[in-house]
């Protein structure tokens, strides 16, 4: 058991692309609290916790599997040639899934979310404080619907023809939506893997970024599944969502682009959010007979306010930039049923049942 005791939440074979000479031993780093770039940092040590999937290593076995077949298909994606097949989209959105569950900082969201509970509800004991490990098995328990819920997304592979490079942070699997960066009907609405508009984003190595996409609201042209650029603006537009989702550290292969993070992350500094959730609460107030009516307060609720309710909604940066390449569907549309799940794309909709409303993704 102890050859498996440091488990890594980031596994080497995604990070191997991002070495030193993609030869998976060593890595830099460029460090967001320090403000710091170090060269040929071991990469055993990064992204990995002692038992972080614990000590009965069902699921760390179980991820093996999957990184391995992970590893197969990026060597055969980096080889000149390669073209995207049905089975090259269906397991890199797979593997995009397991990697968006299972790292440190999404457990490290839900534990947070625990904490709040905890705080407001009159009987802590009722509220179970989640550790690190019981909050990673949450996670991963989520994954069978997460995988039908970006089963109608579409893929394409992005190939990177500037000098700049794609980095990764330690939380890489990137959820995004630029439609609701930009509509006003989706202010203050957050969004999931099922809501109409997001965008899902995956760098491979620094020449290529797993790139998938709501077909309803976006249009991206392609060729065998792949699209090219060689504008810079393109790159960083890509590279600021690692930038504004990272915990602790970004990695590069190439130590000659540590200037560059380091510019990058001053410029940034300001768009990265310093909590991941944003909690609302509301207290009872006066209403008619038999009704029930809250107002919103700008505290946490104790004791003597009696029964509150608490809404959490996840913070979710943007970007300062969108790619070139991502279009708009002039026929776009988006299902609402005019509840607090949002709005959701039509396939996803019939995994929920009731009643959704089409209406079009651009508002007038």
């Amino acid at each position: 058991m102890a050859s498996n005791k440091n488990q890594h939440f980031v596994p080497r074979c995604y990070l191997k692309a991002f070495t030193q000479g993609g030869g998976g031993a060593a890595i830099n780093l460029f460090n967001l609290d320090r403000r710091r770039s170090i060269s040929g940092a071991p990469v055993k040590n990064q992204c990995s916790g002692d038992y972080f999937y614990g000590e009965d290593l069902e699921i760390e076995r179980a991820l093996q599997d999957i990184e391995g077949a992970y590893a197969n298909l990026l060597a055969k994606v980096l080889s000149p040639g390669y073209q995207l097949t049905d089975e090259g989209r269906h397991l890199l959105t797979f593997f995009w899934v397991i990697q968006y569950l299972r790292t440190e900082a999404a457990s490290r969201r839900s534990i947070e979310f625990s904490i709040e509970l905890e705080e407001l509800a009159a009987d802590s004991d009722q509220v179970p404080r989640l550790g690190i490990r019981e909050a990673v098995r949450l996670s991963m328990e989520a994954f069978p619907e997460a995988a039908k819920n970006v089963a109608d997304l579409k893929v394409r592979l992005v190939r990177n023809r500037t000098e700049l490079p794609f980095v990764v942070c330690d939380d890489p699997a990137i959820i995004a939506s630029r439609w609701h960066a930009v509509d006003p009907r989706a202010k203050g609405v957050t969004y999931g893997v099922g809501s109409s508009g997001v965008i899902l984003l995956l760098p491979l190595s620094p020449d290529v970024l797993f790139l998938a996409f709501d077909p309803s609201m976006y249009s991206i042209s392609s060729a065998n599944g792949w699209v090219e650029t060689r504008r810079e603006d393109d790159i960083r537009a890509l590279n600021d969502h690692q930038f504004l989702n990272a915990r602790a550290n970004l990695y590069f292969r190439d130590w000659d682009f540590r200037n560059y993070l380091e510019t990058e992350s001053e410029v940034l500094l300001d768009r990265r959010p310093a909590a991941r959730h944003r909690v609302t609460y509301a207290v009872p107030t006066d209403a008619p007979e038999g009704w029930e009516r809250y107002k919103v307060v700008n505290y946490k609720p104790g004791p003597k306010d009696g029964k509150a309710l608490m809404h959490v909604q996840s913070v979710q940066p943007v970007p300062r930039q969108w790619p070139s390449f991502l279009g708009w569907r002039a026929d776009g549309s988006v299902y609402s049923n005019g509840t607090g799940v949002g709005f959701l794309r039509r396939g996803v909709t019939l995994l929920h049942g009731g009643k959704f409303k089409k209406l079009p993704s651009r508002s007038t």
